[in-house]
């Protein structure tokens, strides 16, 4: 079994660097061009999304019909919705989401209850599996994948349209590649 990780195609946030989770914005016209070119390579028992426009447009691009799937959802930045880490840090200097949190928003171990439910289901599949969804819950999606917390979701850079594998290595759960 193997299970690809796409994230959505770039935005005018993601672009800005502005985090993004509830406010569902469209992808951008690179972002449509990014997600038209992915190439997935081969047939899934199972493909999921995020709710969020720009997942599901991502996967509808790139040749799929998702079953959508809340718990795919971006992590909730709360008070941090649509700000920079810059603009974030100038008022809680070294500010980082992956050891402060955001006000009003998720919790890490709320996003890794999410994941792990979504591990479940992925588990459950009859083959291969594409998951369709964010930055950063994608990111505990793979921590949670190895068996590490969500805070070392910290550890995995993914860039906007990328494609990550995770699978097995006989009877180990393993990252197969990661942000290609």
């Amino acid at each position: 079994m193997r299970v690809l990780l796409v994230r959505h195609g770039a935005t005018e946030w993601s672009a800005s660097g502005q985090h993004t989770s509830r406010t569902d914005i469209p992808l951008t016209e690179a972002g449509r061009e990014a997600a038209r070119g992915l190439s997935l390579g081969r047939e899934f028992a199972l493909v999921l999304s995020s709710p969020l426009r720009r997942a599901r447009e991502t996967a509808e691009l790139a040749g799929f019909e998702p079953e959508i799937e809340p718990d795919l959802t971006e992590i909730d930045y709360g008070d941090y919705e649509g700000r920079t880490t810059p603009e974030i840090r100038e008022e809680r200097p070294g500010w980082t989401l992956w050891r402060d949190g955001s006000p009003g928003g998720e919790t890490l171990a709320q996003a890794g209850e999410r994941a792990d439910r979504v591990i479940a289901r992925v588990l459950a599949a009859d083959g291969d599996v594409a998951v369709f969804a964010h930055g950063h819950i994608l990111r505990v999606l793979a921590a949670r994948w190895i068996g590490l917390p969500p805070e070392r979701g910290a550890s995995f850079a993914l860039d906007t349209a990328s494609v990550s594998e995770l699978g097995f290595e006989r009877e180990n759960r393993v990252i197969a590649s990661w942000n290609t």
